[in-house]
C-alpha cells in the first residue's frame, strides 16, 4: 500500500512539473503559426498587392501575419524585423528596400529559430537567406529586349533607331537581372549600328535610377532630351518597370511627344500598374511585363505552409541565385509580356483588374 501511496505521489509531482512543460509546448507551436511579412514601401501600387494577397492566404490558413510597410526608410525597415522577432515571428517573408542593410538584423533573426524567405528581392550578402520565390528577372529583361527587336523589325535589318536605356535601382538586384536579359537582346543590334545611344550612356552606375522613382527618370529623361535630342528623336526607350515608364512619358509630355510629326517612342515596362495599363491603351507605353502577385503570394504560402508542416520546401532552381555568401534555393514565377492588345485576357478576364479600375 505504501509503495502504491508513493508511486501515486510521485505521479502528481511529476505530473505538475511535466504539464507546464507540454504548455510552453503547446505556446511555441502557436508562435510558429505567426509570420511576419516586410514590405518595401506602400508609395507603388505592387507592394499594396503584394502584401494584400499575402495576408490573406496566409490567414485564410491559419497564420497570424504582422504586415508592415517601410516607407522605403532602410531604418524603419530594420527596426520591423527586430521587432517582428521579439513579437515572436518565426518565419519571416522580407522584400527588403537595400538588398544588403538587413545583415544584422537577420542574423539575431536566425539565431532566434526564424526562417527567413525572400519576396521578390535576393537579400544579399547574408548567410540568413534560407529561401527566395520570385519571377524569372532575367527573363523578364529578355521579354522588354524582344519586345524591342521585334518591334522595331531589327531582325530584318531595319534601322538605325535612336534608343535610350533605363536602370532600376541600384540597391536591387533584380535591377541588373532586368537589364541584362534586355540587353542581351538589344546588344547585337547596338554592335551593328541599328540601335544608337546618342548618350553612349549604358553602364548601371549612371543609367540606375534610386528607389524606382518616377521622378528620378523624368529628371534623367529631361537631361537626356535636352543634351542629346533637340534635333532629332528618341525612337525607342528601355524602361526596366513602370513608375519609371511613368516618369520617361511625362518627360516626353512636356517635350511634345504624342502628336502625329512627334510619335512616343517604343516604351517598355513591367507590373502591368492600373496607370500604366491606361498609358498602353492611350499609346503611350508600348508593353509591360505582367508578373501576377497572387501567383507569387501562392508560391509563398506553400512554401511557408511547408515549413509549417515541417515538410521539404519547394524549389525549382538551386544554381542562379547567389547571394554573395552562398546560392539561394530559389522559386522562380514565369512573368508573361502584356501590351494593349492582350490586357483583357490577362488581367480583365482573370479578375486581376476590374474595367472600372483602369478606365
Amino acid at each position: 500500500m505504501k509503495k502504491i501511496l508513493r508511486i501515486a505521489l510521485l505521479c502528481v509531482l511529476f505530473g505538475s512539473l511535466v504539464l507546464p512543460i507540454f504548455a510552453g509546448g503547446a505556446q511555441d507551436k502557436g508562435i510558429e503559426k505567426k509570420v511576419g511579412v516586410l514590405m518595401p514601401t506602400r508609395s507603388l501600387q505592387r507592394w499594396n498587392q503584394d502584401g494584400d494577397y499575402l495576408k490573406t492566404k496566409l490567414e485564410a490558413q491559419g497564420y497570424e501575419v504582422d504586415l508592415q510597410y517601410a516607407n522605403n526608410q532602410v531604418a524603419t525597415q530594420v527596426s520591423q524585423l527586430e521587432n517582428m522577432v521579439t513579437a515572436g515571428s518565426k518565419i519571416l517573408v522580407v522584400a527588403s528596400i537595400d538588398s544588403t542593410a538587413l545583415k544584422g538584423a537577420l542574423a539575431e533573426a536566425a539565431k532566434a529559430g526564424c526562417v527567413i524567405i525572400a519576396y521578390d528581392r535576393l537579400l544579399m550578402d547574408t548567410p540568413n537567406c534560407d529561401y527566395y520565390a520570385t519571377f524569372d528577372n532575367y527573363k523578364v529583361g529578355t521579354l522588354q529586349g524582344t519586345f524591342i527587336v521585334e518591334k522595331l523589325g531589327l531582325k530584318d535589318g531595319k534601322g538605325p533607331y535612336n534608343l535610350e536605356v533605363f536602370g532600376g535601382s541600384p540597391d536591387d538586384n533584380n535591377a541588373y537581372l532586368f537589364n541584362q536579359g534586355a540587353m542581351d537582346q538589344l546588344q547585337p543590334y547596338i554592335d551593328k549600328g541599328q540601335l544608337v545611344i546618342n548618350s553612349g550612356q549604358t553602364e548601371m552606375s549612371v543609367i540606375a535610377i534610386q528607389a524606382w522613382k518616377p521622378e528620378g527618370s523624368q529628371a534623367r529623361m529631361d537631361n537626356l532630351l535636352t543634351a542629346f535630342y533637340a534635333d532629332k528623336k528618341v525612337d525607342v526607350v528601355l524602361s526596366p518597370n513602370d513608375s519609371l515608364a511613368q516618369g520617361i512619358v511625362a518627360s516626353l509630355k512636356s517635350a511634345g511627344y504624342g502628336t502625329a510629326a512627334k510619335p512616343f517612342p517604343v516604351l517598355t515596362g513591367q507590373d502591368c500598374d492600373r496607370i500604366n495599363v491606361k498609358m498602353m491603351i492611350n499609346g503611350e507605353q508600348s508593353m509591360s511585363v505582367f508578373k501576377d502577385t497572387r501567383t507569387l503570394a501562392e508560391r509563398v504560402v506553400t512554401m511557408v505552409t511547408e515549413l509549417g508542416e515541417g515538410k521539404p520546401v519547394t524549389v525549382n532552381d538551386t544554381e542562379s541565385y547567389d547571394n554573395n555568401v552562398k546560392v539561394v534555393p530559389s522559386f522562380l514565377c514565369d512573368p508573361v509580356f502584356a501590351d494593349a492588345n492582350n490586357y483583357k485576357a490577362l488581367l480583365i478576364d482573370t479578375g486581376y483588374y476590374t474595367m472600372d479600375e483602369i478606365q
